[in-house]
């Protein structure tokens, strides 16, 4: 069995993902797809993802990928997540994954509906709500949320969404509707009110960014070809890994790989999985040191992180699994960074890696201080060291 061990998995991660010098661009396509798709829980962290692995591109680069050239769109997708994806990729999302979950959310919803109101058909209402919601869209051609309210009645509709329970309080459906719009590919968020860090969107159709909407995809056909991209990008790596992020049920995972060529290869005394034609050793990069935003997409690429987080998850992590702004130095995290008030960017190294990292380091903290300008962003995640450094 072919070996490819941690040094080899950090040189891949370097090359593939833009993090070296030599592998950065100022294409912001082209940086997403690097790592597949852009983690855009935190608005901010798209622009500072993109910041880490570009030389010259600025914030408005960034946006006139999303909202000028349209090469990049939102929607939620693996794990329920929302993401920022290249618009050629977005056929293989909403097949494989958005379809599922756009079932799943109505069903949720109309249970919702139905526990905390009086209304007899909560299936049906919702699904006249949706109707409404879209056509209203369609005739503005973009809206926020409260406009479409305004325009329909029936997202006006009120349930109690935890009966009996003293912290719930009375909402109504519109942002219900409007997220189930969106995982069924029939609507879009497009640019916000505010700063590139705000996540107060329009609503869009998705004709907008597709002109033909978007391409009707055989489920297995879209798992298959989202399992080959994500090889790609962050193989090799053991199956659980890939279950992990595509949030999809283990035998999901299966039917994808049985219609890939992959092999079977030794990470550092566990199995994983990588394309049968990307066996070639990857050239070891000069050392790189990159300030990652949190929720990257790198670091939240794996579930298994040992071969590159070590012991620095209890500082870096939060209670449920989101990684906050991370220092790396040769495909590892040896550290965090966090922005002040005053917009100084803070550093701690969480272990001694020797003087020529340390400048590195500083280097990419004043570049990343410039990026920011007069934009202060606090992560939506708040982690122990992140915290700790904005004290």
């Amino acid at each position: 069995m072919r070996s490819m061990n941690r040094a080899e998995r950090r040189a891949r991660l370097a090359l593939r993902h833009r993090l070296s010098a030599p592998a950065r661009t100022d294409d912001v396509l082209d940086i997403a797809r690097s790592v597949l798709v852009l983690h855009a829980t935190d608005p901010a962290t798209v622009f500072l993802s993109v910041a880490a692995r570009s030389v010259h591109a600025v914030p408005a680069a960034v946006e006139k990928a999303l909202y000028g050239d349209r090469t990049l769109l939102r929607m939620l997708a693996m794990r329920r997540t929302m993401f920022v994806a290249p618009t050629d990729l977005v056929p293989v999302l909403q097949a494989s994954t958005a379809n599922g979950l756009a079932a799943r959310q109505r069903a949720t919803y109309a249970r919702m509906i139905g526990r905390g109101s009086d209304i007899a058909d909560a299936p049906a209402l919702f699904t006249r709500a949706e109707e409404a919601a879209h056509a209203a869209l369609l005739a503005r051609g973009e809206a926020t949320g409260a406009q479409l309210s305004a325009d329909v009645p029936l997202l006006r509709t009120q349930v109690d969404p935890a009966p009996g329970k003293s912290y719930s309080r009375p909402t109504n459906i519109t942002t219900w509707v409007l997220v189930t719009l969106g995982c069924e590919g029939r609507i879009v968020r497009g640019r916000p009110n505010g700063s590139w860090t705000s996540s107060q969107y329009m609503w869009s159709p998705v004709e907008t960014w597709l002109p033909g909407g978007i391409e009707d995809l055989p489920a297995a056909e879209a798992r298959a070809d989202l399992v080959r991209r994500w090889l790609r990008a962050f193989g090799p790596a053991p199956a659980a890994d890939l279950k992990w992020w595509t949030g999809w049920t283990a035998g999901d995972v299966k039917k994808a790989l049985a219609l890939l060529d992959v092999t079977e290869v030794d990470l550092d005394g566990a199995t994983g999985i990588v394309l049968s034609d990307d066996l070639e050793p990857a050239p070891a990069p000069e050392p790189w040191a990159a300030l990652l935003p949190a929720l990257d997409p790198t670091p939240m690429g794996w579930q298994e992180r040992g071969w590159f987080l070590g012991a620095h998850r209890p500082r870096l992590f939060d209670r449920n699994g989101n990684i906050g702004p991370s220092v790396w130095w040769d495909g590892r995290i040896v550290g965090g960074w966090a922005q002040r008030r005053d917009g100084e960017i803070a550093v701690r190294l969480l272990e001694d890696v020797g003087a020529d990292a340390e400048s590195a380091v500083e280097r990419e903290a004043a570049r990343m201080a410039e990026w920011f300008g007069d934009v202060r962003a606090i992560p939506r995640f708040r982690t122990p060291l992140e915290r700790e450094l904005t004290a």
